[in-house]
């Protein structure tokens, strides 16, 4: 540096974005000294701020690098920075961060284990030889450790472990990649794991082995072992073994929704399933989602770990904990969320000690405490080029997306009903937070709240809008109407799918949306689930929908597809549609006429549009589902048993009225009828089945787009979850000359219904 301090140039700089408990800090230190700045690095509520002086054309070196270089886990989403009176610093230091003020910076998502801690992991000579809690500023938990921002140890459930002199010295070392690394810990001074058995005493592991050995061995004998992780409690057990995993079922009141697996390395989840590069790439990503897959037809899997699914979701060990027990295993585990059918999963202690005593035989547990349980997130690979997000959590949560204004009110977002979460936003950022599950009881009703204030503190948002789905019976519409003092903002179900793509991709105008889902609340008071709609946040327009049928029973149609299919014979080939041979033997003959007879009359049976219905009725028609277990189950395994070389297509026109467009399915399922009494193959029916509705789909909305002058499609909405019917549907599109969005940063089903909230509330 120049002697004369009055030569020199100094500016404060600011970065937002995720820069927090990412090593951002240790990162600007080492970019500084190595440049030959002066000046300090710090955190505060908005993110990080930096001051540096030196020579005019060593800062301006600096600011070109800052950005350009960050941390892999940071995400810098703004720097600005202002010129300032030089001082002569010719040292530059990490100071103490700030806490004053109003929060607009968040932490960084959970990263899985980094290469350099995994190498330590299981070196004998490495002090952090076998250490379950082994992390650095490149990995290590983040969001579920967090309590208050900025990003201090003091502010994260690590404040309890003093470090020793070793971590220390390795906390304060610029050289260290453990420098101010918040979680770091190590045998001597960091968090301790240990067995217990139901009742929550301790158990003393066998000779020769450590606890992770003792629960390795335990699986290896068939235990069921309910494993504490870094957002929650899995359930873990054998997944080679019919009589273990069926236990594990039975006790979990879990009858046929599948379970995810654990493999211990790539190699090893190649024999489970069949892994393309883009699924390769989804698996060992610093996030370790689940990610479904092509099973293999020979892969050492018990029969109930999916039943009934052409795909297994198989994910990589993400925590220290996870690689010693996979590690000591040997093999792939069932590693299922820690919970019973319908509840949310257990994060504390006590709580799974209570709710998971009748269902593990002993629990690997440790004393660093879970902030906020987070659930694993659940991807699949689209067309080999891009992930399609099922369940959005752990690794990405809480990471912001755009809301197309920045000038609105802070907004929150009480999202929907099923694969329920919320939605804060302020300043032109969201945050949608963490899979929460079907809001439906008590249980998932507290965790929903839990969420909501968790979030409210860390980003110092006080909403003064809060927007909420039109239905009135949704427990998050109820929450959202008990807010005082707030704007309200009642929000079509399937507006928000629209908006939510729109905004994501950062699409200004309006644009055409094919919106497939289950069920959504129409403003007309019936039941919406196939929409062809035109618009964006601000408001929309609807086109056309699928013809509209009964639902006998109401809700009982969802549970018992079969309903549906005898409302759409109805609808079809008239009021006494017969028993189809298809379902002889699975529908008593007496109750299925007594079901057309209510489809006919109307009596609590009310009118939709919805898609998800039309393909349970399809799935029940050829053989392949009366009754569902789980939420999509008929549609899931339609979609597994579509035969991949067939393409041909069955008939679905697309007609008008004075209402707009309609999806008319009458004679596709008369279609459908015909082939299966023609003896043609379940997969090859399916298979014709979806090529029609995506043509159907894309003709309605290409015609619309025509109509309007508009160039861009939007296809969302929770039927689209069906790689198949979106692949098909969005590559004719394509071939039209039209420009396709489908949601990627979040999910095409009701997961991403807050984020939509969200934008149409800070555009109203």
């Amino acid at each position: 540096m120049p002697s004369d301090a009055t030569l020199n140039r100094r500016v404060r700089v600011r970065v937002e974005g995720v820069v927090q408990g990412v090593g951002f800090r240790p990162y600007v230190h080492r970019l500084a000294r190595e440049i030959g700045l002066g000046g300090f690095v710090r955190n505060d509520e908005r993110g990080v701020i930096v001051e540096v002086e030196s020579t005019p054309a060593a800062v301006e070196r600096f600011l070109q690098r800052l950005p350009a270089e960050a941390p892999a886990l940071a995400s810098v989403e703004r720097v600005r920075h202002e010129e300032m009176a030089p001082n002569g610093d010719d040292a530059f230091t990490i100071v103490e961060s700030t806490g004053t003020g109003q929060t607009a910076t968040m932490v960084g998502p959970d990263a899985a284990t980094c290469a350099d801690c995994r190498t330590e992991l299981f070196d004998p000579a490495d002090r952090r030889y076998r250490y379950p809690f082994t992390n650095c500023t490149n990995c290590g938990p983040r969001f579920t450790i967090v309590r208050g921002i900025p990003y201090d140890r003091a502010r994260t459930t690590m404040s309890g472990f003093a470090m020793c002199p070793l971590c220390l010295a390795e906390y304060r070392d610029p050289t260290d990649r453990r420098f101010h690394a918040e979680a770091n810990a190590c045998p001597q001074c960091g968090p301790t794991a240990w067995i217990a058995d139901r009742t929550g005493a301790r158990v003393e592991p066998t000779a020769g082995c450590d606890v992770v050995g003792h629960a390795a061995a335990a699986l290896r004998d068939g235990m069921i072992v309910a494993v504490k992780g870094i957002g929650g409690f899995h359930l873990a057990c054998r997944s080679d073994v019919e009589n273990v995993v069926a236990r594990l079922r039975a006790r979990k009141h879990r009858e046929e929704k599948p379970f995810a697996l654990m493999a211990p390395d790539l190699r090893t989840a190649g024999e489970l399933v069949q892994i393309s590069p883009a699924e390769q790439a989804l698996l060992s990503g610093r996030e370790r989602p689940i990610v479904l897959a092509r099973r293999r037809t020979d892969g050492p899997v018990a029969p109930s770990v999916a039943p009934g699914s052409s795909d297994l979701g198989v994910m990589l060990p993400y925590t220290p904990l996870h690689e010693l027990l996979l590690a000591d295993f040997g093999a792939s585990l069932v590693m299922t969320s820690g919970n019973l059918t319908d509840e949310p999963i257990a994060y504390r202690d006590a709580d799974a000690l209570e709710r998971l005593a009748a269902v593990a035989d002993l629990y690997l547990l440790h004393d660093r405490p879970i902030q906020t349980r987070t659930d694993d997130s659940v991807l699949r690979a689209l067309d080999q080029r891009r992930p399609l997000m099922l369940r959005r959590s752990r690794g990405y949560i809480p990471s912001a997306l755009p809301i197309p204004t920045d000038r609105h009110p802070p907004v929150l977002a009480c999202g929907a009903e099923l694969k329920s979460t919320f939605c804060l936003a302020k300043d032109g950022r969201a945050w949608v937070g963490h899979h929460i599950g079907d809001l439906q009881n008590y249980e998932t009703l507290s965790s929903f709240r839990e969420g909501i204030d968790h979030f409210e503190r860390l980003l110092g948002v006080v909403p003064e809008v809060v927007a909420h789905d039109l239905h009135p019976d949704y427990l998050s519409t109820g929450y959202a109407l008990d807010r005082d003092g707030v704007r309200h903002v009642a929000v079509q179900h399937h507006h928000a799918h629209l908006a939510a793509v729109l905004a994501e991709h950062g699409h200004v105008g309006p644009a055409v949306g094919a919106i497939f889902d289950g069920t959504g609340y129409g403003p007309d008071g019936t039941v919406w689930g196939g929409e062809i709609l035109a618009g964006d946040p601000p408001g929309f327009q609807r086109l056309g929908h699928l013809t509209a049928v009964r639902m006998p029973g109401g809700e009982a149609a969802i549970r018992e597809p079969w309903r549906m299919a005898c409302a759409w014979m109805v609808e079809s080939i008239g009021d006494e549609p017969p028993l189809p041979a298809a379902l002889t033997g699975l529908v008593d003959a007496g109750k299925w006429r007594s079901v057309a007879r209510i489809a006919r009359s109307g009596l609590a049976s009310p009118l939709t549009t919805s898609m998800g219905r039309l393909f349970d009725a399809v799935s029940a028609l050829v053989g392949l589902r009366a009754q569902v277990s789980y939420e999509g189950q008929a549609a899931v395994m339609l979609e597994a048993c579509v035969d991949p070389a067939e393409r041909g297509e069955l008939p679905m026109a697309v007609t008008e009225d004075e209402d707009g467009l309609v999806l008319d399915a009458r004679e596709t399922i008369s279609c459908v009828l015909a082939e299966v009494a023609a003896g043609t193959s379940a997969g090859v029916v399916a298979a014709r089945f979806h090529n029609g509705v995506s043509a159907a789909t894309a003709r309605a909305c290409q015609a619309s787009a025509e109509r309007l002058g508009l160039d861009t499609v939007v296809l969302s909405g929770g039927v689209f979850q069906n790689r198949v019917l979106l692949e098909g549907t969005a590559q004719r599109l394509v071939d039209a000359g039209l420009r396709v969005l489908v949601p990627e940063r979040l999910p095409p089903n009701d997961g991403a219904i807050s984020y939509g909230q969200a934008a149409i509330a800070a555009a109203s």
